[in-house]
């Protein structure tokens, strides 16, 4: 069953023709018009109650039609979520960084929801996964404590904002007892008076752009030109030192479990999640920072880039898998290589949406699918991908519970 799926129009989103986003949707649907004004940056594939997915043909709710037919979600899963799907599927498009955030784990979130219900509006867990789809920017998790370490020793502006007793405390602390001295440093960075923060950080970028280019490398000059420029003064700007900041090349994941710091930069991604919406955020955003409880909530694991990502596995000769540790979701990258005609879907025995993003198919008894068509099918379906125009490999992601 063909889906229409909801965009999400949101100012970090890249704009019209030049977001992937639009030009999914654009392509399963000709007949919508994309304005270029605007910043398409994300397309919801599910049962979100804040933009769910139709069936096509028949103009019905998604999560109508499965309530009405429970039996297509799949035994295993009704049994342990009900007759839902516990996941969103999505695509995003960014042009500028999201917010610094982590997400709660179960026992927070509901503790959350309790003392904070028009802020934190569910008590769900929002474990995500995400796959790069262009070279794709982010920061996650704690830099190794020796390289935080080295940034706070060679930039007097970290210092001071971090504040001389916590940089003498960091500078005495070995690795093993990083963690606490590391809480410690974030604390006092992230509730740093505003105004102190934006006055380093423009001498910051003024002593950068006088430095020679191996010195701008190695301390991100560009990105924390880009960073202040989007979000001048905000303290998020300086967490570069602190996190750990990679590009992702197509096909490359990253798994953020609960209380991992991290925030997307640039580029287009796959992405999926629990279906929640519990966000506690503390940098880069004009939305509410919740510093407090997200000093109290994260990991302070300090780990290179490499550890945080996320390895797949390979099913056949065409489908890889990420099955991250939750059972909310997981999510299969499909890849049919050019000349091949006909491939037969692995069974799930869990409810999936499926998205085209490459290459051109038939599968019956549907109507000709375009780039950017997606589909909801039933557990246990077999179906028969026709190759059409093979003269390119075909890509496609597809999400279902992880049962």
């Amino acid at each position: 069953m063909e889906l229409l799926c909801k965009m999400q129009m949101y100012d970090w989103g890249k704009t019209g023709a030049d977001s992937m986003v639009a030009a999914l949707v654009k392509s399963a649907n000709p007949e919508i018009i994309i304005d270029e004004k605007l910043s398409y940056a994300e397309l919801w594939m599910g049962t979100h109650p804040n933009g769910p997915s139709y069936l096509k043909d028949e103009n019905l709710n998604l999560q109508d039609y499965i309530e009405k037919n429970k039996s297509v979600v799949g035994i295993d899963v009704e049994k342990k979520f009900g007759a839902c799907l516990p996941f969103l599927f999505k695509v995003l498009s960014i042009k500028k960084a999201l917010s610094i955030q982590a997400h709660p784990n179960k026992e927070m979130a509901k503790n959350l929801c309790e003392m904070y219900p028009d802020i934190y509006k569910d008590s769900n867990h929002k474990p995500e996964l995400a796959i790069a789809l262009t070279p794709f920017e982010a920061l996650c998790g704690f830099r190794p404590f020796t390289e935080i370490k080295t940034y706070v020793k060679f930039l007097p502006e970290l210092c001071a904002v971090i504040g001389e007793e916590r940089v003498s405390q960091l500078a005495s602390t070995n690795e093993l007892e990083s963690r606490n001295t590391l809480k410690e440093c974030f604390h006092s960075l992230m509730t740093c008076d505003s105004a102190i923060v934006k006055f380093q950080l423009e001498t910051l970028i003024r002593r950068l752009y006088n430095s020679n280019e191996s010195s701008r490398q190695y301390f991100h000059a560009d990105l924390l030109d880009r960073l202040y420029s989007d979000y001048p003064g905000d303290v998020g700007c300086f967490s570069i030192y602190l996190l750990n900041y990679f590009t992702m090349q197509p096909g490359e994941a990253i798994y953020l479990g609960p209380n991992v710091p991290h925030a997307y930069l640039s580029g287009d991604c796959v992405e999926c999640m629990a279906c929640s919406d519990n966000v506690v955020r503390a940098g880069l955003t004009p939305k509410l920072k919740d510093v407090q409880t997200l000093i109290k909530m994260l990991d302070y694991s300090c780990e290179p880039a490499s550890a945080k990502r996320f390895q797949a596995s390979r099913e056949d000769d065409c489908t890889e898998i990420f099955r991250p540790p939750v059972s909310d979701f997981a999510v299969a990258k499909i890849t049919i290589p050019p000349g091949r005609s006909v491939y037969n879907l692995i069974p799930r025995k869990a409810a999936s949406i499926l998205i085209i993003i490459d290459g051109k198919a038939s599968i019956a008894p549907l109507k000709i699918l375009n780039r950017g068509s997606a589909l909801f099918i039933p557990a246990n379906e077999e179906i028969r991908i026709n190759v059409l125009c093979g003269c390119h490999p075909m890509l496609m992601f597809q999400a279902f519970t992880n049962v």
